[in-house]
């Protein structure tokens, strides 16, 4: 199997990004669709308009409400196609980033990704979910490429509620661990191939970032006011933790994403925030001894992490059957394959429920 590492051609990070972004924008075309939810587009939107005349770039904004389905996704095409768009600029959070790569993947244009919250690493991936109406997961599409430009204006990350980036924290903490198991087990990545050397190394990076610098910049998230600290746990969120994912791979943390929504009261929980238990349940499942399962459910203490089901919504202790649902979906997900033995229905369940 051939290795695989992959990433955004450019990426920039810092309080007042955005400013540049009319510039980026000017180099691959004059019109370009605007992907935007409402919220942000109120917020954002004539500040994104201007900074694009400057540099004579013209918008056609595509508006996404709701959960990301095939329909939204053929009614934003279709929006876009009449405006001959010479490239898709992206802006807010998950929904807003992977509807944008759903239109440049159709118009096979460059994308510039504009995120506003740090709640996961769909910034720099060519990944994005769709779900169906009554929003269970459908499908994970692709990019043939990622992202041209990734600009993460950390000044705009900051004014974001503490909540979203917490579930960042959860999100970027697991990649070491998932990267790991891939490797160890000969797994592919989300490019199908053999992770490098390389997406384990930045894996690990992303790890001693949070551990070193997560609860400071926690401490300021909401603010408005990023630190140095901020600076560079936002950097591991985004940056590190997606070329860890895409070029390491993932494992069961990931995988349980499938599974943990069909507990009752789970489904309503952010993405990263699941993710943050899911990882528990992996390093329960390995049966490390090296201690790091008692100092990463430490520092969870500290950030605000959950760390049991119940701390993720769960109302009740969950029945034998919705944790053996969960464990046959987690075991279904493409990821599960990455663990570093075969693991049964039974043997998940278990795990699950000891951090119920």
């Amino acid at each position: 199997m051939l290795k695989i590492f992959g990433a955004p051609c450019r990426y920039i990070q810092g309080a007042g990004a955005l400013d540049t972004l009319g510039q980026y924008a000017a180099l691959f075309g004059r019109r370009a669709a605007l992907v935007i939810d409402s919220y942000v587009h109120g917020v954002l939107g004539p500040r994104i308009e201007a900074l694009c005349a400057e540099h004579q770039v013209a918008l056609t904004p595509l508006i996404v409400e709701g959960d990301l389905t095939p329909e939204l996704i053929a009614e934003l095409r279709a929006q876009a196609a009449p405006a001959g768009i010479d490239m898709v600029i992206a802006v807010g959070g998950g929904k807003s980033l992977d509807a944008g790569k759903a239109v440049a993947k159709s118009t096979h244009c460059h994308l510039i990704t504009v995120p506003t919250v740090a709640s996961n690493d769909a910034p720099t991936s060519k990944n994005y979910v769709l779900y169906d109406a009554h929003h269970n997961l459908l499908a994970v599409e692709h990019m043939l490429f990622n992202p041209t430009i990734v600009l993460v204006d950390t000044a705009i990350i900051a004014t974001a509620p503490v909540h979203f980036f917490r579930a960042g924290l959860g999100d970027a903490i697991s990649k070491k661990f998932e990267a790991e198991q891939c490797q160890r087990n000969g797994g592919k990545n989300m490019y199908d191939g053999a992770p490098l050397l390389t997406a384990q190394l930045i894996a690990d990076g992303c790890l001693r970032t949070l551990l070193a610098d997560g609860a400071d910049a926690v401490a300021v998230a909401g603010t408005g006011q990023p630190t140095p600290a901020f600076e560079r746990v936002v950097e591991a969120m985004i940056l590190m933790s997606g070329l860890g994912f895409e070029s390491g791979g993932l494992s069961i943390a990931h995988a349980l994403t499938r599974g943990l929504p069909k507990i009752g009261g789970v489904a309503n929980a952010l993405h990263g925030l699941q993710v943050a238990v899911g990882l528990l349940v992996q390093l329960d499942l390995e049966q490390r001894n090296d201690g790091m399962l008692a100092d990463l459910t430490q520092w969870y203490a500290q950030v605000g992490l959950p760390t049991t089901l119940r701390e993720l919504g769960a109302a009740d202790a969950p029945s034998d059957a919705d944790l053996t649902l969960a464990a046959e979906l987690t075991l279904k997900a493409r990821h599960a394959a990455n663990f570093d033995h075969v693991l049964d229905v039974a043997t998940l369940a278990g795990a699950l429920r000891r951090h119920a």
